[in-house]
This record gives C-alpha cells, structure tokens and sequence, in this order.
C-alpha cells in the first residue's frame, strides 16, 4: 500500500470517528419521526380540504336541485294559466340547472374518490408512524443502555477512543519496519551471492584491459617512431 492510500485510510477514519461522535441516534429518531408526523399532517390537512370541497358542492347542487324544481312548478302554473311561452322558458332554465347538478355531481363522485384513497393513505401512515414510534423507543433505550455499558467498559479497562489512534501508529511502524527489514535482508543476500562484489571486479577489469591497449598502442607508437629515425641514419 503506498503512501497516498495510508494517508487516506487515516482520513477517512478520522472522518467516520468525527461523523459517528457528531451522530446522535436520540436526535436522529426523533427527526425521523417528526417527519413522518409532518407527511401525516399534510395528509389529514388535505383531507381535511378535500372533505370541506365536496360539502360546498353538494350544498351547491342541493340549491340547484331546489331551483330546478321551483322552476318545474313555475312551469306547471304557467301552463295552467295558457301561458305555454313562459311555461317553455321555465323548461329552459331546469334543464339548464340540471346540467350543472350533473357536472357538481360528476366532482363530487371524484372528490369522494380522492377522499377515500387519503382516508386510506392516512391509515396506512397512521399505523407506520405507531409502529416507528414503538421501534424508535427501544432503539433509543438500547442505545443508552450499550452507551453506559460502554463508558463503565472503559472506565474500569482504562481503555478509550484514543486507543484507535495508537493502533494506527503501530500498523505504521510495523509496516515501515518489515519493509526495511526486507531491504536490508535483500541486500545481503546479494552480497553472500557476490552478485555485488563480481560487479565491482567486472568493472575493475574493463578499466585494466583498457589501460592495457593504451600502453600497447603508446609501445606501438615509439616503435614506428624509432624505426624511421633509424632508417633515416
């Protein structure tokens, strides 16, 4: 492992270490079940709407329906009174108030199935957040409980969280250690072998043998020097 992934192992434990002293499971529960109450809420808020827009049309088309039939009798007494014009009018506007008591009545049946489908959603919700409630209590006391357990743990072991960090220290340490142990043991294997010395003997050899020409070339030189200097007499 090189030097880079040690470095980062050591910071994100620290990270985790840092994070998990920072996480309470008390506050943690308790704001997830906060959430589900405020989902709860919206839920029986829109209920609530939805319930409260229904009544409005159904007042709505119980007016209409009243109108519809005042305009039918309207209608009969001009009738009587050989009045077949306004009779025919009255007819008109029923039959047009009957058409919007069909659409009101045609909301109404959707508002119903929207109303039924969040009484539903409501208990469904309403059973998770009890049961999350339960859960959420034995979770906290069996956090508290481990908690205590824990620091009466350290207090009479002498043990604590720096203890990690020592840890960490000494997987270092030995890791450096055999890593020079290896070098060292490496190196002198190479020189029982004499790997290192035939080296160093080699390179001794190639000096000498051209040391050698140099002065053989040099002789070689005065030779054919002398001999023309001889001739030359």
């Amino acid at each position: 492992m090189g030097i880079l992934s040690r470095i980062s192992s050591v910071f994100k434990a620290k990270v985790n270490k840092l994070l998990d002293r920072m996480e309470n499971p008390h506050e943690t529960l308790e704001y997830s079940y906060e959430k589900q109450l405020e989902l709860l809420r919206n839920v029986k808020r829109g209920l609530t709407e939805v319930v409260a827009s229904k009544k409005r049309l159904e007042l709505q088309a119980i007016k209409l329906k009243d109108n519809a039939a005042n305009l039918e009798s309207q209608a009969r007494q001009a009738l009587q009174q050989n009045r077949e014009d306004l009779a025919r009018t009255a007819l008109e506007r029923r039959t047009l108030l009957l058409q919007q008591v069909s659409g009101l009545e045609q909301q109404i049946a959707d508002l119903q199935r929207e109303q039924d489908k969040l009484v539903a959603t409501e208990g469904r919700l309403q059973a998770k957040v009890d049961a999350f409630r339960t859960q959420k209590e034995v979770i906290k006391a069996q956090y508290s409980a481990a908690e205590a357990q824990v620091k009466i743990g350290e207090a009479v072991t002498g043990l604590s969280e720096e203890m990690a960090d020592v840890g960490l220290a000494i997987d270092r340490a030995k890791e450096k250690t055999e890593k020079m142990q290896a070098r060292a043991a490496a190196i002198d294997e190479l020189v029982e072998a004499g790997n290192l010395t035939d080296q160093l003997v080699a390179a001794n050899d190639i000096d000498a043998e051209l040391a050698r020409l140099a002065a053989t070339e040099s002789v070689q030189a005065d030779l054919e020097r002398l001999k023309k200097e001889v001739a030359g007499q």
